[in-house]
């Protein structure tokens, strides 16, 4: 289980780049001024984890550039510790668009990357007025696939692909390399204590599983994750139950019912312990969840589970070591980010997404 891609040493932000491409080369004109960048991404997990490759590509080519990323306080952990970063700048909850402008415009900044694009965006970039580049959402595409299955995607370019358009003429392609999430030392450690304390990853490898997701037709029933743990241990694994605060109960459910060697540590662990974990794991699997770019982001293999969304809207795990579990019904995609319930009442993305095929799936994984 060792060997993650990333570790477990805490980078200072403020260090140089700890890798750098073929692709980038180094500015070395002393003349040439190095670029000081704010990327403005508020959330989610994913969509924040899935801007790691900018950031990369941006210091790999200045490395000497000054780059700050403005997002929602909670999710600051996803990159406190990532090594291309200099400063990570936290909206706090109830911090109005007001006094987010005023902390940009107190910074000469040479550029101005929104990664979020939407109205909330929009009205900071008018509040803050400057160098500011976007990206295409493909809002044509994504409402033409769902509403009448019509795709005119011209590509299936993934999100952390599609955000380079904003820092066109800043730097050239992605370096083919998967997202980043790197976890600091002290993370670990506790990471380790919680799963010492429920007597997970002794002596016997872990597989993580995730269960939760924000919105209802994204989850896989909960019967079949206890089918998938029973299947699990007595291939001589354990099972690590993940999950936010509000998944607690639902795990909790599947590790009683999943019998020994099935344990919750949902709602016990932050995003850099949550992180700490899936790295120590053998594989992780989710649904279409930030969890699961948690996984690539730490060099975790991951088995994915698709069930309203598809690959065209471009968050299928990116350059990772993963396999996508799906089916090929005619009402998918029924939405872009899941919805509280099937608008066909029936729900067989995942419901006809058995165990097997999972299990099918996480046993290539494993060999």
């Amino acid at each position: 289980m060792g060997g993650r891609r990333n570790g477990g040493t805490a980078f200072h932000p403020n260090c140089p780049a700890a890798r750098l491409t073929d692709t980038f080369a180094p500015v070395t004109d002393s003349l040439a001024p190095a670029p000081d960048v704010l990327v403005v991404r508020f959330s989610a997990i994913g969509d924040i984890l899935l801007a790691t490759p900018l950031l990369r590509a941006i210091r790999a080519r200045y490395p000497g550039a000054r780059i700050a990323v403005l997002t929602k306080e909670q999710y600051t952990p996803l990159l406190s510790h990532n090594p291309h970063v200099n400063e990570v700048l936290g909206v706090a909850p109830g911090e109005g668009l007001a006094a987010i402008a005023r902390r940009i415009r107190g910074v000469h900044y040479t550029h101005l990357l929104d990664l979020h694009g939407n109205l909330r965006t929009q009205a900071l970039r008018r509040l803050a007025p400057g160098p500011w580049r976007s990206y295409g959402k493909r809002w044509l595409e994504r409402a033409l696939l769902i509403t009448v299955k019509r795709d005119i995607y011209p590509a299936q370019v993934p999100i952390a692909e599609r955000y380079f358009e904003a820092a066109d003429g800043l730097v050239g392609a992605p370096d083919g390399g998967p997202p980043d999430f790197f976890i600091g030392e002290a993370a670990d450690h506790r990471a380790t204590a919680r799963l010492s304390s429920v007597g997970l990853g002794h002596d016997r490898p872990m597989v993580s599983i995730a269960p939760g997701a924000a919105h209802a037709t994204k989850r896989w029933p909960q019967n079949y994750w206890v089918d998938l743990a029973r299947r699990i241990t007595p291939t001589g694994a354990d099972v690590a139950v993940l999950g936010g605060p509000a998944d607690t109960e639902l795990a909790r459910r599947i590790a009683e019912l999943g019998g020994a060697n099935v344990i919750s540590v949902a709602g016990s662990l932050g995003l850099q312990e949550t992180g700490a974990v899936i790295r120590r794991s053998e594989v992780l699997i989710a649904g279409d969840t930030g969890v699961m770019h948690m996984g690539t982001g730490v060099g975790t293999p991951v088995v994915a589970l698709f069930g309203p969304t598809v690959r065209q809207f471009g968050f299928f795990p990116y350059r990772s070591d993963a396999g996508v579990v799906e089916l090929d019904l005619p009402c998918r995609p029924c939405s872009a980010h899941g919805t509280a319930r099937c608008p066909l009442g029936h729900h067989r993305c995942m419901r006809q997404m058995v165990p097997d095929l999972v299990y099918a799936s996480l046993a290539k994984s494993l060999a």
